[in-house]
């Protein structure tokens, strides 16, 4: 179980140091590595102290388990802050490289795998030989792909700004 905590933390850090790799740190990232290096002398202490309950053969299985659900109390309030700075400092390093995209090259690198398309269709079809229907058709058609395009494009500007939602704390030691 200790080990499973401190592999969450690990985890819980990984993607967000993935996503903003840059040879420069922010201070969000220093805060969040900081909490994190606090966090896991935290629970490499708890982890100790659960095994040490563990190990003492004069307790019996549930009065081990209420120890450990005990001194499981004691550390809760540090899996909260944790989660909460994790939290915060995740969706400000969000949104510093949601900052740094640039949309314009984005939409820029989109197009140009469409542009053959689009030559394909003014040498092949309605383009080269206007039909009104079908012009009216191809309008529609690019209308619908923009707006697919800005929809997704707002997806990701929303997903980005969203707050984290912390993840739920482990659920103390059942009994055996």
């Amino acid at each position: 179980m200790i080990r499973a905590l401190s592999l969450a933390a690990a985890l819980a850090l990984l993607p967000v140091s993935a996503a903003v790799a840059q040879e420069a740190r922010t201070a969000a990232e220093v805060q969040l590595e900081s909490a994190a290096a606090d966090f896991e002398k935290k629970m490499e202490e708890f982890g100790e102290r659960a095994e040490a309950i563990e190990a003492d053969a004069s307790l019996g299985d549930t009065a081990k388990g209420l120890r450990i659900a005990a001194l499981w109390s004691e550390y809760q309030p540090h899996v909260t802050a944790f989660t909460g700075v994790a939290a915060q400092q995740a969706n400000l390093i969000a949104q510093q490289a949601l900052a740094d995209v640039d949309i314009e090259a984005v939409v820029t690198e989109a197009m140009a795998g469409v542009a053959p398309l689009v030559q394909g269709l003014a040498v092949n079809s309605a383009w080269a030989q206007p039909d009104p229907d079908q012009m009216v058709t191809y309008g529609l058609m690019a209308d619908y792909a923009v707006g697919q395009s800005l929809d997704a494009i707002e997806e990701v500007h929303e997903a980005f700004d969203a707050p984290l939602a912390p993840p739920a704390p482990p659920a103390p030691p059942a009994e055996a």
